[in-house]
């Protein structure tokens, strides 16, 4: 396109005019004075001399302040527009960094505006030096905080909030907890019995669950399970369970027939999208008056085995291999074992929470384990129910954060006659 008197050939006379009033209006807008860059800064600027006294101020400041500048510069110290706080700041911290340092930046403070109000700010300081290195003033620049001081009230005040919520989550999964777990265990006559459980975290409510309960005279019945998951949902399953095994432990007690009741209901229950199962081992007590202490008949749903410790010193696991989880199929099968509690010996149920606890700081893949546990037994024995279930609470406690899963342990223990026990 070739150019005829300094313009394009082809364009037109208005289009040029508009071209040159768009290069005049941008280039107005550079011309603007050092000193108008200043006053109309986007930020407030203030000069002082070494002793704080005001010597320069531009509008922007002054317009948030509500000051004209002869009520400031030559009359008023930085300090003096400081909140009681703040000036104690700037006399103990602020002032003193500035004279060692040079400068100073990114302090939160509060001006004092000229109808009494308060100005959040952010200001950074400079030291002005000549050229022979000596201070000679103090330049300041000041930001409006506004805003972000009402971002930061509003981000407390919602995380005020938020942990109000997490503390009443926290005692409805507490109080919640508790409603799943008996308040007492029964009073077995010629038995001893302790339980615990151990809460991994009140943020959710654990699937662990026991009991122990009479049943016909002479006879109780006892149960300790553990439901996959955590919440509410796994709250629901334990209740069923819980439930669901002592009326069916009253209407046929023997324990692999208690168990296949409940894998009936769970399956029956839980068999859509989201199928819902457990662990469980049931015990079904009956003192043997020829032999003496207890006949415990135990039927076990997939659940890890009990720990038999002897009045002799020794320990082991009561194996019931073959258990399937109760409720994943619609027949699964119970395995069971009868062992006779005699006096001095002590019986411990737990949930997998004991045995896959993190044995490392941090939560390192070393777990607890059952043959620890096994060490832990016959180290313990013989025992009774209360300090078998006071060690392991301690146990627990020796693991920290390591206990990921929540734990319940339950103990029965056959006391010794009193003529036998030593002193």
């Amino acid at each position: 396109m070739r150019r005829t008197g300094g313009q394009e050939e082809g364009q037109r006379p208005d289009d040029y005019r508009e071209q040159a009033d768009e290069q005049a209006q941008f280039s107005s807008l550079l011309e603007d004075t050092a000193e108008d860059l200043y006053e109309h800064a986007p930020c407030g600027y203030l000069s002082t001399l070494l002793d704080g006294r005001i010597a320069k101020v531009n509008a922007t400041l002054l317009d948030w302040l509500g000051y004209r500048r002869d009520d400031l510069v030559g009359a008023k110290h930085f300090s003096d527009l400081l909140t009681v706080g703040g000036r104690l700041y700037h006399e103990t911290h602020f002032a003193p960094l500035l004279q060692m340092q040079g400068e100073i930046g990114g302090i939160a403070l509060e001006l004092k505006t000229a109808d009494g109000s308060r100005l959040p700010v952010m200001v950074t300081s400079t030291v002005k030096t000549g050229s022979d290195g000596q201070p000679l003033l103090i330049r300041t620049t000041v930001f409006d905080a506004r805003e972000r001081r009402a971002y930061e009230t509003e981000l407390l005040r919602a995380r005020n909030e938020a942990d109000q919520e997490r503390d009443r989550l926290k005692l409805l999964n507490t109080t919640l907890q508790k409603t799943l777990l008996p308040p007492v265990l029964a009073n077995v006559p010629g038995l001893d019995v302790s339980a615990h459980y151990h809460i991994a975290s009140n943020d959710e409510v654990g699937g662990d669950f026991y009991d122990l309960f009479p049943l016909a005279a002479g006879t109780w019945g006892m149960f300790l399970g553990d439901v996959c998951g955590k919440g509410a949902a796994a709250a629901a399953v334990t209740s069923l369970a819980r439930y669901t095994l002592r009326a069916a432990a009253v209407y046929d007690p023997d324990p692999a027939a208690v168990l296949a009741n409940l894998n009936t209901v769970l399956n029956h229950e839980y068999n859509g999208a989201d199928p819902r199962f457990c662990t469980v081992l049931f015990g079904l007590l009956a003192p043997d008056h020829d032999l003496g202490g207890f006949r415990v008949t135990l039927a076990s749903g997939g659940h890890p085995p009990a720990l038999l410790m002897r009045a002799d010193g020794s320990a082991d696991f009561l194996p019931t291999p073959g258990g399937q989880l109760i409720g994943a199929l619609p027949d699964a099968h119970i395995a069971t074992t009868t062992v006779l509690l005699a006096p001095g010996d002590t019986l411990l149920l737990h949930t997998d929470g004991l045995t896959e606890a993190h044995t490392a700081a941090g939560g390192g893949e070393d777990r607890y384990g059952d043959d620890a546990l096994l060490d832990f037994g016959r180290h313990l024995a013989p025992t009774t129910a209360s300090d078998t279930i006071g060690a392991v609470r301690d146990l627990l406690d020796t693991f920290g954060t390591g206990v990921d899963d929540d734990t319940a342990v339950l103990a029965v223990h056959v006391p010794r006659p009193t003529s036998e026990e030593q002193p």
